[in-house]
């Protein structure tokens, strides 16, 4: 999951615990201030009630005209007033827990469900009397309702809102770090002089951006002097054996030589072009490497591309069987292109079918083109000693050769290079293989329009 969806989820969540705890304590003090509202109005009933019935006279009859004029009769209400007898009352109907409360507080307050009753004691002489009200509070209860609807459609309607906004707000918070991101995919190994641009300010976004430009300006640091390295040993190295190799062939037209020494001025010749070859390897290692600035890129068409490498292979083996299989073209001449280094791809395609011919004996060489998802796809097949499988994995790790191939010449330069190259283009290599059964390596590159 995206961070801009986790940040957006989080809100959320956070947002959905306010709005709880909010309606919680709406609720909370809706139910009390409704309950002190009625209580306070049986509480009212209660005092007029003990005034009219115990204390008779002209004020009396002035709260119960208050009381018949202003006060509503509430559901259910009912009046009771209540003598001792003997120091005790008759209260059987009561909740016993409202009636101890009132005689040990002189009033007092309760609700049983939907049912709310308030009294207290009153004395008057030697004689005393509970003075009770009770009633139901059907409106009260409706209008909690009432809320709780409001509540429920109200916080479940700030949920869909919350969550837009949200996301609209992880959105907008993360456009710089996804403006980031797009610059830099759009950095490989042939563009590494690429910069990211460095927006204003000092916040974490420019820090990033800093970061990955110390980071890039490091890595073509690096690269730049390993194929400096590469390039210039190389270049220095090769004069001198490429002399080497003149004064022998020099010395080996001597008619003088005898067989022992003609021997082996031509083992140390053949050695010299083996050296010559591992250098020129490793010098089109490092050519092929990692900056763009250096990259003639041109529209190739692959099929053409095939023809010039299999003729390349011909000449390294002469007796070569290989057959090319085009069937499967489409029928869009246009998805057979593919930008890049023509020299290059050329010298990659060359490898692996000169090493298909090489390791099964000029045995057949099936070469099948053809387009896959937006890609190229070039299949070689041969019939040769294949690959132990233990050793698939670093068939192109530089100067590594498998175990089966010691009776055939080769420096393990040869795969590296060709997967660099194929890399270089923004392509990929599948290897399937079988120990002397043979070996199909499929190269997948991306056409020009789709790239």
């Amino acid at each position: 999951m995206k961070i801009q969806s986790k940040i957006t989820l989080l809100f959320l969540a956070l947002s959905t615990g306010i709005l709880l705890l909010l309606n919680a304590f709406i609720l909370y003090f809706e139910y009390q201030f409704n309950y002190e509202d009625f209580f306070k109005r049986l509480e009212a009933r209660v005092n007029i009630n003990s005034q009219v019935r115990l204390f008779p006279g002209e004020e009396s009859r002035a709260y119960q005209e208050v009381r018949n004029r202003y006060l509503e009769k509430l559901d259910h209400e009912k009046e009771e007033l209540i003598k001792a007898s003997n120091g005790t009352f008759d209260t059987k109907g009561l909740p016993s827990a409202f009636v101890a409360e009132i005689l040990a507080k002189g009033r007092a307050r309760f609700k049983v469900k939907n049912k709310f009753f308030a009294g207290k004691v009153i004395v008057q002489g030697k004689d005393k009397y509970l003075v009770i009200v009770s009633a139901l509070n059907p409106y009260g209860l409706r209008e909690i309702g009432e809320l709780q609807k409001i509540l429920l459609i109200g916080f479940f309607g700030s949920l869909v809102i919350v969550y837009f906004v949200g996301k609209a707000f992880s959105y907008y918070t993360f456009t710089p770090i996804r403006k980031l991101t797009d610059k830099v995919k759009s950095i490989t190994s042939d563009n590494l002089h690429h910069r990211l641009d460095e927006p204003q300010g000092k916040d974490e976004v420019a820090e990033l951006t800093h970061t990955f430009n110390n980071m890039l300006n490091r890595l073509e640091t690096a690269f730049s002097t390993q194929n400096n390295f590469v390039s210039n040993a190389s270049h220095e190295l090769r004069t001198p054996l490429t002399i080497i190799n003149s004064e022998i062939e020099l010395a080996l037209n001597k008619a003088e030589l005898n067989a022992a020494q003609r021997q082996v001025l031509h083992t140390i010749n053949s050695e010299t072009d083996k050296l010559i070859q591992i250098l020129n390897s490793l010098l089109l290692l490092a050519q092929s490497g990692f900056d763009g600035k250096k990259q003639n890129w041109q529209s190739i068409r692959m099929d053409e591309l095939i023809w010039m490498s299999i003729e390349s292979a011909k000449k390294i083996h002469p007796d070569s069987n290989i057959q090319v299989d085009f069937s499967a073209l489409p029928d869009n001449e246009d998805m057979l292109h593919v930008s890049g280094n023509s020299n290059l791809l050329r010298l990659a395609v060359t490898n692996i079918i000169s090493n298909a011919c090489k390791y099964s004996h000029n045995e057949l060489v099936n070469i099948k083109l053809s387009v896959q998802n937006k890609r190229i796809v070039i299949s070689v097949t041969d019939q040769g000693i294949g690959i132990p499988s233990t050793e698939v994995q670093h068939i192109f790790e530089p100067f590594f050769r498998a175990s089966n191939t010691h009776d055939y010449e080769g420096h393990g330069v040869g795969l590296p290079l060709t997967l660099n190259i194929i890399r270089l283009h923004k392509g990929s290599i599948v290897i399937r293989t079988e120990v002397d059964s043979g070996t199909e390596l499929q190269v997948f590159l991306p056409i020009e329009t789709a790239s």
